[in-house]
């Protein structure tokens, strides 16, 4: 018989097969971070990207932050603070945060 696993673990396979989806999925997350203020959600969806992608551990080393940085950042609601700043910053310019592949070609109009 096939061993089933929970839903958080098959996505979190999913967006690691798929990189598209995984950088949409983190464009939607802050997009109802942004329209909602729901921290603990927000930071739960970080933590299945950033699990999607290896884990803390893998994601420490190709970002130089320092892992147990990294998980006090995940796990803790004092990220509100530094969110909420930037929020403000880029409201004030009338800006906004989007997240895209860089990896990806963008082609030119012709």
């Amino acid at each position: 018989m096939r061993e089933m696993g929970n839903w958080n673990e098959y996505f979190i396979k999913y967006l690691a097969t798929d990189s598209e989806a995984a950088i949409d999925y983190l464009q939607l997350t802050l997009e109802e971070y942004l329209a909602d203020d729901d921290l603990p959600f927000f930071l739960k969806c970080l933590r299945t990207f950033i699990a999607s992608q290896g884990g803390v551990s893998e994601i420490s080393k190709s970002t130089g932050i320092d892992a147990e940085t990294l998980s006090n950042i995940l796990s803790n609601e004092d990220a509100t603070q530094l969110l909420d700043t930037f929020r403000s910053l880029l409201n004030t310019h009338k800006n906004r945060l989007v997240i895209e592949d860089t990896h990806t070609k963008h082609l030119s109009p012709v």
